[in-house]
């Protein structure tokens, strides 16, 4: 028997949310580490700075994620938020978090 598609697309979203709430849950830990050179404390801020864009990317990813589990429970997952037409469940799959369609997407990029 063939599952719904919504439902899997409920799944995959909750996986990736717990996923990343356990992510963004756990502290950073930065060992303090007396560094001599210039060289390894150049390293160490790129690191921390890196570590830090990755979490805001993690916080941004999961507001998709819980705005397309918020659509699913509203009745409106997998509709365009820009034209209103049915985003292609192709994209849908690949990307369960996708507001928009394929077409209002590129418009928007160009």
């Amino acid at each position: 028997m063939k599952s719904n598609p919504v439902d899997e697309a409920r799944r995959t979203l909750e996986a990736e949310r717990d996923r990343l709430r356990l992510e963004l849950s756990e502290e950073v830990e930065h060992p303090k580490v007396a560094h001599g050179a210039q060289t390894a404390a150049a390293t160490e801020v790129t690191e921390s700075q890196r570590g830090q864009q990755m979490r805001e990317r993690e916080r941004l990813h999961l507001v998709q994620i819980e705005g397309a589990l918020r659509r699913i429970d509203a009745g409106t997952f997998g509709i365009c938020q820009d034209c209103g037409k049915p985003i292609a469940p192709e994209r849908l799959e690949a990307l369960p978090w996708a507001t928009d369609c394929v077409d209002c997407h590129s418009k928007r990029r160009h």
